[in-house]
């Protein structure tokens, strides 16, 4: 206790994979530490069937968030369902979050991960909730015996799209490059080949259309079957995803172009005090997935101990 403060060690930011796993091996190195973030889970929680994580041959991912979060808890370290709104640092690191609450450490490391990416056309925000849909797994349920479209040719896409041929009546999947440039694992594309799931290629979404209440269509690019509108009653996007580094930004943190934190082999910035692990760094654009997000937290953990221990080298700068 410091001025009536409660000080930890870290503070980690966000409550997904990576940051679940920094807390999980900071507890286990007798580091005191608080994960914060707005969502159990993380963006994995919003996946519909993980298949490739060791230990289960297939899990929900709500269900693998819900068994992490309970091994921090076990291990003694709180979770905090806030997001952290503002980084002050002086002495210490002061976080104040949207509940106005602030919280004080010695160090962070920033796991905070990434937000959906938005198409940016005419009636997107207007139907957002009404038809306009980010994550497959939350609002596929709403749509049972619909006609829906998703709109991606990623895992999240792909992925999205099979577990709606398990629940809509008709589902299209649109993607503005060629089939054969589907970017999905080949087991995914395996079932989608398997799926009712209608393909509709080398095509853009230009407009969102729909009446007062919901969505109706879908205005394309390009002519599908003779017709510019695609009749629908959901859309869902899977596009891929930007970091959500903003916070940071007035701290000095070195991004690169796309607004990827920097990190070392340690997972340390270029900022004294400053990790960062998972999805929102630069060397997660290789393959984000839960067992490399999982890995830099546990490497972002052990570089703190090691710089509470004084063996660790001062923090790259980057030019």
């Amino acid at each position: 206790m410091e001025n009536q403060k409660m000080v930890y060690d870290l503070l980690i930011i966000g409550a997904g994979p990576a940051g679940f796993t920094a807390s999980i091996y900071a507890s286990r190195y007798k580091v005191s530490n608080l994960v914060i973030g707005p969502e159990l889970g993380g963006t994995i929680a919003k996946a519909h069937k993980v298949e490739n994580y060791p230990g289960f041959l297939s899990i929900p991912g709500f269900e693998l968030g819900q068994k992490m979060s309970e091994q921090v808890k076990n291990l003694g370290s709180e979770i905090k369902l806030e997001t952290v709104a503002h980084i002050n640092k002086n002495d210490l690191f002061e976080l104040t979050t949207n509940n106005g609450n602030k919280y004080y450490s010695k160090m962070i490391i920033i796991a905070s991960g990434t937000e959906r990416r938005k198409l940016n056309i005419l009636g997107e925000d207007k139907y957002l909730g009404r038809g306009i849909s980010y994550c497959t797994n939350c609002d596929a349920p709403f749509f049972r015996n619909k006609k829906v479209a998703v709109v991606g040719g990623g895992d999240a896409a792909i992925t999205g799209a099979l577990h709606l041929n398990e629940i809509a009546s008709e589902i299209y999947l649109i993607y503005r490059r060629k089939k054969e440039d589907l970017r999905a694992e080949p087991a995914w594309l395996e079932s989608l080949a398997q799926s009712k799931v209608i393909g509709i290629y080398e095509t853009n979404p230009i407009e969102v259309l729909g009446d007062e209440t919901k969505v109706t269509g879908l205005k394309l690019d390009k002519p599908f079957k003779g017709q510019e509108v695609l009749g629908l009653d959901g859309v869902f996007v899977e596009i891929g995803a930007v970091p959500v580094s903003k916070i940071i930004s007035p701290l000095g943190v070195v991004v690169d172009e796309s607004g990827f934190i920097k990190v070392d082999a340690s997972m340390q910035t270029n900022i004294e005090g400053i990790y960062a692990a998972g999805d929102i760094t630069e060397q997660s654009k290789v393959l984000q997935q839960v067992i490399t997000a999982e890995a830099q937290g546990a490497i972002a953990a052990a570089s703190v101990f090691r710089k509470i221990k004084g063996k660790v080298d001062a923090p790259k700068q980057w030019g």
